[in-house]
Formats: C-alpha cells, structure tokens, sequence
C-alpha cells in the first residue's frame, strides 16, 4: 500500500486550517438548526463512510483523504460539545482528558509501530493509528480552543491570536533549529485546530458572543469553498515539494532512520 497522507506543503497547512474553521461552524450550525440528536448522528454516519472509503483505498485520493479531514472536524467538533454541553463536563476537565486521551494514542501508536511518522503510513494498522490521533487532536483542539475563550475569557478572536503566536513555535524550531520533525510537526497539526476553529467562530458567532455576526452558516459554505478549491488544486498538482520532510536521520522518535 502507498503512502496514503500528502506531502506537507504549504497548501496542506492551508487545507487543515481551513477544515478546522469549517467542521467548528458546521457543527455550531447543524446542532442549533436541527435537531441536535439527529445532528450527531447525521455527522457521525457521514464521518464513519468517508473513513471506511479511505481505508479501503490503495493509495492517497485527495478527494477522499481531505473529505475524510472534513468530516472528522465536523463529528470531533460535535464529540467535544457532547461532552460539555450534554454531560455537563467543564470545558478545563475535557481540555485534560482530551490532552491525555491523545498522549494514549501516540504512546499505543509507538509501542505498535516505533514510529510516529506521517511518512509510513503505509499498513492498515498504521494507518488506523493514524487517524485515530487526527480524530482526538480535533477534539482537544476544539475543547481547547472554547477553554481559552471562555474560560480564560479570552474571547474568539484573542484566542485565535494566541493560537496563531504558538503555532510559529514548532515551525520555527523545525525551519530554522532542525527540531525533530515529528514533534514539531504533531504540534503544530494540533495547533491548527483550535487556530482555525477561533477565527471561524470570531467570524460566524453574533456580536453578543464576541463574534462579528456574519453568521455560522455563511462561514461554512465560505470556509467549504475555499477548501474545495485547495483540494482541487493539491489534485492537479500533486506537489513533491515537501515543507516537513523526513529526515534521514531523524525521521522518527528515535535514533535510526523510518522504514
């Protein structure tokens, strides 16, 4: 089986932004014009059909790999208000158990595999490992990024800024100080979460809320189209021009190149 994640380039960093900004706005939008039982449940079939089309896939399908990306924003979107607004679980509480849930994931993905690459993602096994952590990286992220939004009261488009600052730190450290490109690289994919998911909600979210009040479901057709136009770009031109390459010698977690 081929590699079935794309290369790293900058479109791709555009693409995972703009997929967190619409999976916050979809879920925002679906649950309060529905019924909100029935949302869910909508989200997660569509959710659990574009993840079985990528598994049974051979080889990396844009189309597929970036509507599976979407889809898991939407339903990790909706898991992590479950939890909050359902279950009554503070969002301090769901931010921690989230952060460990996804620290389990890595650690069963290393003692699997002993390796954490993006790169080889080239067995089924490895491959459920893989999104698997996307999909607890979505809602840790979206627990994360209401934490510092309300709870700190930092409000939507503050927090994005923040986000926005931290994410320049593991870029940095592996553009300019040859960090390990595997921690910096799953930093800055969990980063972008809660980045994307601030400043969609700053947009979409009525002024009373802090937001400028252009409306949840107008972002999310906005954010989609731009999505659809990075897809289709990233499928014609299927770019060898990797930004977080694997490094011979430090591939992974380890002192030995991936295989």
């Amino acid at each position: 089986m081929l590699n079935k994640v794309p290369a790293i380039t900058a479109l791709f960093w555009v693409a995972k932004v703009l997929t967190t900004g619409m999976g916050e706005t979809a879920s925002d939008f679906l649950v309060t014009t529905i019924d909100p039982v029935v949302a869910v449940g909508l989200g997660f079939v569509v959710f659990a059909g574009f993840l079985v089309l990528q598994l049974t896939r051979k080889r990396y399908i844009p189309w597929v790999y970036w509507s599976t990306v979407a889809m898991v924003s939407v339903f990790g979107t909706m898991a992590a208000d479950i939890v909050h607004v359902e279950l009554g679980i503070p969002y301090t509480v769901s931010t921690a158990v989230f952060a460990l849930a996804l620290g389990g994931v890595f650690l069963v993905w290393w003692l699997l595999e002993r390796d954490l690459s993006i790169h080889s993602i080239t067995t089924t096994r490895r491959e459920i490992l893989y999104w698997a952590t996307v999909l607890t990286t979505f809602a840790l992220g979206t627990a994360a990024g209401d934490w510092t939004a309300t709870v700190l009261n930092l409000g939507y488009l503050a927090s994005g800024l923040v986000f926005l600052a931290c994410i320049v730190i593991p870029a940095a450290a592996y553009l300019f100080f040859s960090a390990n490109p595997i921690v910096t690289f799953w930093i800055a994919y969990i980063l972008t979460r809660p980045l994307g998911a601030s400043f969609a909600d700053w947009l979409g979210v009525a002024p009373s809320r802090g937001g400028v009040g252009i409306g949840t479901g107008t972002i999310t057709l906005i954010l989609l189209a731009a999505i659809v136009a990075c897809v289709t770009v990233m499928a014609r031109h299927h770019s060898t021009n990797n930004l977080w390459p694997s490094r011979s010698t430090s591939s992974s977690i380890r002192s030995t190149p991936s295989t």
